[in-house]
C-alpha cells in the first residue's frame, strides 16, 4: 500500500471521537487482507446499506489478525456476500466504470426497497395520531408504551451490519422517523394515561449531547406526566463508545441528568446492547457501567441471535454471566428481524431455540432474567418457548410476551415445525386454522395479514 492507502492508528488516549465512513471503507478493509474485486463488491455493498464505524472499535474491539472473520469485523463492517450476488454485480459494476452518482443511487434505492425498510407494521400500524393528525417520530405499538426518535439522535457511534432500523441511516427521507416537537410529545402523553413508560431511541439517543438529551428527557419529569414510570434509553454506546459516560466533556453533564430521572421518581433504564462478549472486555466499559449504576440507573442487555457473530450457546452462556458480574440485567435474545439483509443473517428458529436452551440451562438463575428467542413481529414480541411432540405431531410451542391485544400476552399456541423456518410468517399454525393473533378469514382481511406475508 502507498503511504495515502493507510489508515493512521490513533494512540488510544488522550483523543475525542473520530468516526469512519464508506470514504474510508476501502482503507479499512484492505487490514483485513480482502482482494481488490473483495473490497469493491464490499463497497457496492456499503451503497445500499449504512456504514459507520469509529477509532474505538476499530482499534480496540476488532482482532484484525483475525479478520475478516473476526465476529466485531463482521458487525461492523459489510460483507461482499450480505445481498442478492445480482444485484451487487450490477453495482459493483457501475463503480467500477465511473457510473454518475445518480444512477448508483437509484439502483442502490432500488436494492433497499425490496429489504423491506420498515417492518412489523412500524409505518402502518405503528404511527399514532392527534387531533386526527399522525404524529412524527413516535410510535405507540403497545398500550403501555411509546417510543420516541429524537431527530438529533439518529445516528450511532458505528453501524451494525444486522441493524434492523438501516433504513434511518442511508438518507432516504421518506424513509426515516424523527421528531424534534418535544410539546406535541408531551401533549400526546398527558392525553394517553394508559402509557406508563416511554423508550426514547434512534439511532442511539447516546450520540446526542447532554444539553439535546436533557431537552428530550426533562419534560418526562413534569408532574402532569405523573403516570410515566419509566424511561428508558436504547443504546449500543457501552459497546461502542463507552467514553460517553466516562471523559466525553459532557460525561458529568449527563449522569446528572439521570440522577434527575430516579430524584423525580421515575426509573431510568440503559437497554444497552452488547453482541459478543469483547465487547465487555476494555476498561472503559467496567468505569461506563459503575458510573452509570452509580447514578441508581438499571441497565438490561439485549441483542439478536446473529449467524456468523454470536451464533453458539457459549458466546451467549459468557455474555450473560459477564453482564451480571458487571451489575447489568440481562434481558433480551431477539431473532433477527425480516428486514435488510435478514437472509444472510438470520439463524433458524429450531437452532435458536437450542443455543438459547444450551446458554440458559448453564447459568444461575440471576441471569435467567433474560427473554428468548423472541421475534419482535407485527402482532407483538413473539417468544419461541421450544419445540414439543404434541398429540404425536413436532410443534414449536410459543406465547407472546407483548401484544396489540394485551389479552393475547401469555397466552400459549402451537407452530408446525419446520426446520427452515427464521420468521413469524414462515410458520403455520397447529392444531388450528389460524394463529390468535390472526383475524378470522370470515372477516375483512387486515393490516396484519398483509405484514405476516414475505417480504418481496
Amino acid at each position: 500500500m502507498t503511504e495515502h492507502d493507510v489508515v493512521p492508528v490513533i494512540p488510544a488516549q488522550g483523543r475525542g471521537f473520530r468516526a469512519y465512513s464508506a470514504k474510508h471503507l476501502d482503507q479499512l478493509i484492505a487490514r483485513a487482507g480482502l482482494s481488490e474485486a473483495e473490497r469493491l463488491a464490499v463497497r457496492a455493498v456499503a451503497t445500499v446499506l449504512p456504514f459507520r464505524t469509529n477509532d474505538y472499535v476499530v482499534e480496540r474491539l476488532i482482532d484484525w489478525a483475525a479478520a475478516p472473520d473476526d465476529p466485531i469485523y463482521r458487525l461492523v463492517f459489510p460483507q461482499a456476500d450480505m445481498l442478492p450476488a445480482e444485484d451487487i454485480r450490477s453495482i459493483a459494476d457501475m463503480l467500477r466504470r465511473g457510473a454518475p452518482d445518480q444512477e448508483i443511487q437509484a439502483a442502490a434505492r432500488g436494492v433497499r426497497l425490496r429489504l423491506n425498510p420498515h417492518p412489523a407494521g412500524q409505518l402502518a400500524l405503528n404511527i399514532p395520531e392527534m387531533a386526527d393528525e399522525p404524529l412524527p417520530g413516535v410510535q405507540h405499538k403497545y398500550p403501555e408504551t411509546v417510543l420516541v426518535f429524537p431527530k438529533q439522535g439518529q445516528t450511532c457511534h458505528a453501524y451494525c451490519t444486522y441493524c434492523f432500523r438501516w433504513a434511518q441511516f442511508v438518507g432516504e427521507p421518506d424513509l426515516k422517523m424523527a421528531t424534534d416537537d418535544v410539546a406535541k410529545v408531551v401533549a400526546y402523553l398527558q392525553s394517553h394515561q394508559e402509557v406508563t413508560s416511554v423508550l426514547i431511541t434512534g439511532g442511539d439517543p447516546m450520540i446526542m449531547g447532554a444539553g439535546v438529551l436533557q431537552q428530550y428527557i426533562e419534560p418526562l419529569l413534569d408532574p402532569r406526566l405523573e403516570h410515566i414510570e419509566s424511561v428508558r434509553i436504547g443504546t449500543k454506546s457501552l459497546s461502542y463508545w463507552p467514553q460517553r459516560f466516562v471523559t466525553d466533556p459532557d460525561a458529568d453533564e449527563t449522569l446528572e441528568l439521570f440522577e434527575r430521572v430516579q430524584a423525580a421518581g421515575k426509573t431510568l433504564a440503559l437497554m444497552a446492547h452488547f453482541s459478543h462478549p469483547r465487547e465487555l472486555e476494555p476498561p472503559q466499559v467496567a468505569a461506563a457501567i459503575e458510573r452509570i449504576r452509580a447514578t441508581g440507573a438499571i441497565i438490561r442487555t439485549q441483542a439478536p441471535l446473529i449467524r456468523t457473530i454470536n451464533d453458539d450457546a457459549q458466546t451467549w452462556r459468557t455474555m450473560w454471566r459477564m453482564h451480571l458480574r458487571m451489575g447489568m440485567v440481562p434481558y433480551y435474545m431477539f431473532v433477527e428481524r425480516d428486514t435488510g439483509p435478514q437472509g444472510y443473517f438470520a439463524v433458524p428458529l429450531a437452532r435458536a431455540v437450542e443455543i438459547f436452551r444450551d446458554a440458559y440451562s448453564s447459568v444461575s438463575g440471576l441471569c435467567r432474567t433474560v427473554r428468548g428467542p423472541s421475534m419482535s413481529a407485527t402482532p407483538g414480541k413473539v417468544c419461541i418457548d421450544g419445540v414439543a411432540e404434541v398429540a404425536g405431531q413436532k410443534v414449536f410451542a410459543l406465547h407472546m410476551i407483548q401484544a396489540r391485544d394485551p389479552s393475547l400476552v401469555g397466552r400459549p399456541f402451537f407452530a408446525e415445525f419446520d426446520p427452515s423456518a427464521v420468521w413469524l410468517s414462515d410458520l403455520r399454525p397447529a392444531f388450528a386454522d389460524r394463529f390468535p393473533f390472526e383475524a378470522d378469514p370470515a372477516d375483512a382481511a387486515g393490516l396484519w395479514q398483509e405484514e405476516l406475508l414475505p417480504a418481496g
